[in-house]
């Protein structure tokens, strides 16, 4: 019997391959369910939805670290995790093997942030690595990596979904060569780790004395769903679509409206902001946001 542990919409094409497969997943772990939108809706998560329309024992705990004992009862010969949320403790790996689907080429980006990382530094490839799980973050052995292209109009939306479809289809290719123990794998160079870590409200925010590639690739590694925030007039917009311009006279947070469209400057030139979202109001594109709004004013400065 196999034990799967995930939560949001990167782990539902992996678990559906082990269902589609017919491999014996006989217990879903995953994150209790918690309240969304502004009507705080509680709300499943992706996995769960799609394990209970497979008639799958579903596992919540709240804190898998004082509540494990029931996956160990259950005898499992396999623990999978993909994006599952929490850390696995010790004495569940070591009852049971596990391992785990990662996005990212690994040593680089041990942590609960990689997607948006990759994102954040503007790099051009990724990737997934299936590798065993120990306990410390990320740094088990690996037994398969695949590379994923970063293309320019990517965000955490559309990378997200390119890496677990590779995450996917790197376990369906070395699934059975775990199960029976006949894998090859390597040890991480710990002399080319970096991190990234699960990130912080702080991490979310656009900072107009930097780049305006550093700022656009913020505002990618954080769309759709999030998006990367800044503060003008004591009021919080968030910017969830942006475009680096070719204007460069212009100062650091100076506004320009131009035929309909919103520039900021930066440290070197205007990033335009595309999409956004002014607290208390719904996400907009520009061009409708700029009509009747008060708190942009061409010539105007971004709180510093």
């Amino acid at each position: 019997m196999i034990v799967f542990m995930g939560t949001p919409e990167f782990s539902v094409p992996i678990l559906e391959m082990l269902i589609e497969e017919k491999y014996p997943v006989g217990l879903v772990v995953t994150q209790p369910d918690r309240f969304v939108g502004r009507k705080k809706i509680l709300t499943p998560s992706p996995v769960k939805s799609l394990a209970l329309a497979h008639n799958i024992e579903v596992f919540q705990p709240e804190k898998l670290r004082q509540d494990y004992q029931h996956i160990i009862d259950l005898k499992p010969s396999l623990i999978i995790t993909a994006s599952y949320g929490q850390i696995l403790p010790k004495a569940l790996l070591e009852a049971i093997p596990a391992i785990n689907i990662h996005g990212s080429l690994l040593p680089k980006y041990r942590g609960g942030a990689p997607i948006q990382y990759a994102l954040f530094n503007g790099d051009d490839k990724t990737g997934i690595t299936l590798m065993e799980m120990v306990y410390k973050m990320d740094a088990g052995a690996m037994i398969k990596k695949v590379e994923v292209d970063i293309e320019p109009l990517d965000d955490y939306g559309t990378l997200s979904n390119k890496l677990s479809l590779a995450g996917r289809d790197l376990l369906k290719e070395n699934l059975m060569s775990v199960l029976n123990k006949t894998y090859q794998s390597t040890p991480q160079n710990e002399d080319e780790v970096t991190f990234a870590f699960t990130l912080k409200y702080s991490d979310e925010a656009l900072d107009f004395n930097k780049s305006a590639s550093w700022n656009h690739n913020r505002i990618r590694g954080l769309s759709p769903n999030v998006g990367a925030h800044f503060n003008i007039k004591n009021t919080t917009v968030k910017v969830f679509k942006s475009a680096i311009s070719d204007i460069i006279d212009i100062q650091r947070g100076e506004i320009r409206i131009e035929n309909k469209r919103i520039f900021i400057g930066t440290s070197d030139r205007a990033i335009e902001l595309i999409e956004l979202q002014q607290s208390g109001k719904k996400q907009m594109k520009v061009k409708d946001y700029l009509n009747g709004q008060s708190l942009f004013i061409n010539g105007g400065k971004i709180d510093e």
